[in-house]
C-alpha cells in the first residue's frame, strides 16, 4: 500500500497533515507533534519467498530498523534492495536500547522491529520494547508472517484446537524443573524450541517428566532439508543415540488426554477404603448423602454401588 498524504479539510479543523503509512491512518490534531509507530515485521524462517510485500515496503519506508543481529539481517535487506539504516536490538541490550528506541519514536520516528527469523516478540526480546511502547502511549502494529511454532503445529498431526507455547526451556535447573512439573498435567499440545546440541538432553528431561508421549520433531522448517518426524519421546531418544541432531528444532508434544487425567484421579482414590473416603468428606462438613455422591464420582462408579457397599458393612 502506498503512503498517502491528505491535506487539511476544514470540517475536521485539522492543523497539520494526516498520514497513512502501511495501512494505518493517523490524524495529527491541534498542531501537536505525532509520535511515530513501531512496526513488528515478521521475516522468513528459512525461505525468502515467504517475505510479504507489506513487510518489504514497510522496511524500506521506515526511518530505522531494529534488528536482533544486524550481521544476519543485512543479508535479508540486501536481497530485497532495502537500504534503511539498522541498529541492534537483542537479549543483552533490550532494556537500555528499548528506552533509546522509545525516545526516537516519541520524536516521531517510524521504526520497524525484526528478529533473526520469524515474528518479533515471540520467544524474542521484542516483548520488552512492545511493553515500553504501550506504557509510553506509542502505537504498535504487527505485520503478520512466518512463525516457526505455528508452522510446526500445523505439520505435527497432533491436536491444534488447544495448545501452549513454551519456547526454549529455561537454563536454570530449578525453574526448568518447575515448568516440566507443570507440563506433566498439561492437556494441551505443547510447543518447545530447541537447538541441536541440546536436543537429546531436552528429550531425556521430557521423558523423565512426562513419560513416553507422542511427539513430532520439526526441523529446518521451510528450508530445502525440512523434515517432520512423527514419533515418541522414547523412539526419538533411541534415534539420536546414533544420529547427530542437525538444525533448529520445534518439538511438538501431545498433551495428557482428559480421559487419562480422569483415570489417574480415580485410581488415586483407590488407596483409600470407601469408609476412609467417606470420612474424608464428612469430616469436611458434608452430609452422608452428599459425601456418598462425591465418593461415587471420585471413583467413577454409580452412587448405588457405594450405598449398597456401606449397607453391607
Amino acid at each position: 500500500m502506498r503512503c498517502t498524504v491528505i491535506r487539511v479539510i476544514d470540517v475536521l479543523n485539522f492543523t497539520q497533515e494526516n498520514v497513512c503509512i502501511s495501512g494505518i491512518f493517523r490524524a495529527n490534531l491541534g498542531g501537536r507533534k505525532m509520535a511515530g509507530i513501531l512496526y513488528l515485521c515478521a521475516t522468513p524462517i528459512g525461505n525468502l519467498g515467504d517475505m510479504t510485500p507489506r513487510v518489504t515496503e514497510t522496511l524500506g519506508s521506515v526511518d530505522l530498523i531494529a534488528a536482533e543481529d544486524t550481521r544476519n539481517s543485512i543479508k535479508l535487506l540486501n536481497h530485497f534492495g532495502i537500504r534503511t539504516s539498522m541498529t541492534s536490538y537483542h537479549e543483552y541490550n533490550k532494556v537500555e536500547k528499548a528506552d533509546y528506541l522509545v525516545k526516537q519514536l516519541l520524536e516521531g520516528k517510524k521504526i520497524a522491529l525484526i528478529s533473526d527469523a520469524g515474528t518479533p516478540a515471540i520467544s524474542d526480546p521484542g516483548e520488552v520494547l512492545v511493553q515500553k511502547c504501550q506504557e509510553a502511549g506509542i502505537t504498535v502494529t504487527s505485520l503478520p508472517g512466518p512463525a516457526a511454532c505455528i508452522t510446526a503445529l500445523t505439520l505435527s498431526g497432533l491436536s491444534t484446537r488447544r495448545f501452549c507455547f513454551e519456547g526454549f526451556l529455561p537454563s536454570d535447573k530449578k525453574e526448568k524443573a518447575q515448568i516440566l512439573s507443570e507440563l506433566k498435567e498439561e492437556s494441551r499440545t505443547i510447543l518447545i524450541y530447541e537447538a541441536p546440541h541440546h536436543l537429546t538432553r531436552t528429550l531425556r528431561e521430557l521423558y523423565e517428566a512426562l513419560g513416553d508421549r507422542r511427539i513430532t520433531l520439526c526441523r529446518e522448517l521451510t528450508k530445502k532439508f525440512e523434515s517432520v518426524l512423527p514419533t515418541t519421546i522414547g523412539e526419538a531418544l533411541s534415534r539420536y543415540e546414533t544420529e547427530e541432531p542437525r538444525g533448529e528444532y520445534v518439538i511438538v508434544v501431545e498433551g495428557k488426554s482428559l480421559r487419562q487425567k480422569k483415570e489417574e484421579e480415580q485410581a488415586s482414590w483407590q488407596s483409600m477404603t470407601i469408609e476412609e473416603h467417606m470420612t474424608f468428606y464428612t469430616k469436611g462438613g458434608m452430609d452422608d448423602k452428599t459425601a456418598m455422591k462425591q465418593v461415587a464420582k471420585d471413583r467413577g462408579v454409580a452412587k448405588r454401588e457405594i450405598y449398597q457397599y456401606l449397607l453391607s458393612k
